[in-house]
């Protein structure tokens, strides 16, 4: 019983700390060019695919592709900015324009995915229609009992996240100037701070974010092709708990959603029946519909900013 109890709780932090950086994801492209990315669901999916044909044609283990999978996932953020986020931008397009166009690219993406995963199943092989990496995790002992890997990985990248992230728009030119950019495009243009180039940068990151929360993924939930957009609800709900114009609320809200997701089905399933697990979405949902109810800042009314 301790042992189940203490797996679930494995298995609730490293999903909630996914769902975490992929809520950062969302926000940061939304507070740089008022879009929200609809194409998310398909970018967290390549990046699981990503570690997915890493691991089983190169070897090793599904951690040493994680890199890999953010730099992928990035370069396509760039690609989607350039080819159709940034005309749309220069167009003035309202944002619901801008959402609906990424609705149309997250079809496309998903699209290419699926042909990708029969070209892993037909050539090569690979169970690629469904996959579990969770044995391939590595064992971690503690004591009398053991933990799988991802339980301490995934919540440390997250805070690692957290750290560079602070670092990059504190510390850095480029990212203080990217926060002017988002804070105030006019003034910051006048004061000579290119907005594209901030846009752009933008884009690369919340790619990047997307595609390492979907390679994380891959150790905690059963991979297909869809599995991104069964998830990108908990990543939306995330960005709004967090207060969309806070990235660090992002980060937080995220693992908030994901930990009353993950445990909160698991607790009415043990009194009404495991019937229940296919209504699992329906939580976050709820949270996100209370928190625009009640207090559409969310979470980042605890500190303010935008940061």
């Amino acid at each position: 019983m301790v042992i189940n109890l203490l797996d679930l709780l494995v298995k609730a932090i490293a999903y909630s700390s996914c769902i975490g950086i992929g809520a950062a994801s969302i926000t940061l492209i939304y507070n740089a060019t008022k879009t929200f990315n609809f194409a998310h669901a398909s970018l967290v999916g390549w990046g699981m695919y990503i570690v997915f044909a890493l691991t089983c044609l190169i070897g090793y283990t599904p951690y040493h592709h994680l890199l890999s999978a953010a730099l992928f996932c990035g370069l396509l953020g760039g690609v989607i900015y350039l080819s159709v986020n940034r005309r749309l931008l220069k167009a003035k397009a309202k944002e619901v324009t801008l959402m609906m166009s990424t609705l149309g690219v997250d079809l496309i993406l998903f699209g290419f995915l699926n042909v990708f995963s029969d070209y892993l199943l037909r050539v090569h092989r690979l169970p690629a229609k469904y996959f579990i990496f969770e044995t391939r995790d590595i064992a971690v002992s503690l004591g009398p009992t053991s933990i799988r890997l991802v339980g301490l990985v995934a919540p440390l990248v997250l805070v690692l996240v957290v750290v560079l992230l602070h670092l990059f728009l504190t510390k850095t030119k480029l990212g203080i100037s990217m926060r002017a950019a988002i804070e105030n495009p006019e003034l910051a243009s006048l004061s000579g701070i290119n907005p594209e180039l901030t846009y752009a940068i933008a884009w690369l990151i919340g790619g990047a974010l997307a595609g390492l929360s979907g390679g994380l993924l891959t150790l905690v939930v059963t991979g297909y092709t869809a599995a991104g957009m069964t998830m990108v609800v908990s990543f939306f709900a995330g960005s709004i708990v967090g207060g969309l114009y806070s990235i660090y609320g992002a980060l937080l809200g995220g693992f908030l959603v994901g930990v009353g997701e993950y445990l909160g089905v698991s607790a009415i399933a043990t009194l009404v029946g495991g019937w229940i697990y296919a209504y699992r979405p329906a939580i976050p949902l709820l949270v996100m519909a209370i928190t625009l109810l009640v207090q559409p800042r969310g979470l980042a009314i605890l500190w303010g900013g935008r940061r």
